[in-house]
């Protein structure tokens, strides 16, 4: 007898009147017509059932801080930063555990399973690595929360940022991060890529950089990045976040970048709906996009994962813990439009930013976890045009999170309809 299983479902990969069945949190069979007792059935009606949706880039220690102490008037980046800045010594522990809280049960019904957090370790009193450990341990039974050491103001510019960024990794922070573009000099962004990289090669441990995260088309961090990477046999433990200088950067230098970054093996994390709107703010017209060269990072056969990055905090005020809506940005700012790109949007957000951050027991297949999400939509792409409604969020096999179908009831004279979005396709 199973614990579960979810009926006539459609799958990622095109296939439909599948039955997923769960036996102690778990996937045990994924098939059509299976007619094994159950303890627990659920009709998927021909809906998408898809793996969890999985975040590899955000900033739990600021999230939902919008307008403390103040707001960013201009939208940049900078001045996103020096507000942090004003943000952490008024704000405490227990807030920065209150607000992180609140956006994991926002994340949990949007279908996030996973979420890669850099927290701030310039600051003395390490409040915000305090906090999401915290955090951590409260969420673990419905959400992987995976923590970045990100020395905010530059492991060299800041004087206690090294050690601050020591003592978070012995206290259980999982990754090494940083920013070289926010160092003083090249010379200095470029030493503090190598001292941490060889600080996560000792410690055995991932590593995530902010990298050229700026218009500079000189900025040539990730470069760095890709060295350091394979000089300490790093090899598919290293992510470059951002990456927005590539998008001004001659073709020349590019297509010699691509490929060393292919050979190191580095990963990419853009954040579309934060790349858009922060990156460009010095042109008039023409004026940038912003977003990193997804297409040819793809086709090099690098890993592309698309991060959320911020909800609502001193860098951007929107937001609302959807992946779907991070995807159909990276999609349009991207001009990804064939119907194979829109589907590898959708992987982006799934299937490839899980294997960014090592999960373990992801999937749809036997033997992974029985971690996934019954969307409203017939299949990925319908799931991205509509940032498809979020019907059920099952964790090990137990439903976690359900809403209702979402219809609109047309009762406009001499017309009666129930119209439901996914049946439009």
């Amino acid at each position: 007898m199973f614990d579960l299983i979810v009926k006539n479902a459609a799958l990622p990969d095109g296939r439909t009147g599948m039955d997923i069945a769960c036996l102690h949190g778990k996937i045990a069979a994924v098939e059509a017509g299976i007619t094994a007792d159950t303890k627990e059935s659920v009709d998927a009606g021909g809906y998408l059932v898809s793996p969890p949706f999985i975040d590899p880039h955000f900033h739990m220690d600021a999230t939902l801080s919008l307008g403390t102490p103040r707001m960013n008037v201009s939208g940049t980046l900078l001045e996103g930063i020096a507000l942090w800045g004003e943000l952490k010594p008024v704000q405490t522990v227990d807030d920065i555990i209150e607000r992180a809280m609140r956006y994991c049960d926002l994340a949990l019904a949007k279908g996030i399973g996973a979420i890669r957090s850099h927290v701030d370790t310039c600051d003395d009193a390490l409040k915000g690595v305090q906090a999401l450990l915290e955090v951590r341990e409260r969420v673990k039974d419905y959400i992987d929360l995976q923590l970045v050491a990100f020395p905010q103001d530059g492991v060299l510019r800041d004087p206690t940022a090294l050690q601050n960024t020591i003592r978070a990794l012995d206290l259980g922070v999982d990754v090494v991060g940083g920013i070289p573009h926010f160092e003083r000099t090249m010379a200095d962004g470029a030493e503090s890529v190598r001292i941490l990289c060889e600080l996560a090669a000792d410690r055995g441990l991932m590593v995530d950089m902010h990298c050229d995260e700026s218009d500079d088309p000189h900025s040539r961090h990730i470069e760095t990045l890709a060295y350091e990477t394979q000089r300490l046999g790093l090899q598919g433990r290293v992510a470059g976040s951002h990456l927005t200088s590539m998008h001004s950067m001659d073709n020349y230098y590019v297509s010699k970048l691509i490929p060393l970054i292919a050979e190191a093996q580095v990963h990419a994390i853009p954040n579309p709906l934060i790349n858009i709107m922060l990156q460009g703010r010095h042109d008039s017209y023409p004026k940038r996009r912003g977003q990193t060269r997804v297409r040819e990072l793809r086709d090099a056969g690098i890993l592309v994962g698309f991060g959320s990055d911020c909800v609502m905090d001193p860098w951007y005020s929107l937001g609302k813990a959807d992946m779907l809506d991070v995807a159909f940005m990276g999609l349009h700012v991207g001009q990804l439009s064939s119907r194979a790109d829109m589907a590898w949007c959708f992987d982006a957000v799934t299937e490839t930013s899980a294997s960014i951050m090592g999960l373990d027991g992801y999937g749809l297949s036997k033997g992974c976890d029985a971690n996934f999400v019954l969307l409203q939509a017939q299949d990925t792409i319908e799931a991205i045009r509509l940032r498809a409604h979020r019907l059920k969020v099952f964790r090990k096999g137990v439903c976690v999170s359900r809403s209702d179908p979402l219809t609109y009831q047309i009762t406009a004279a001499g017309r009666a309809a129930r119209v439901d979005e996914a049946a439009l396709g």
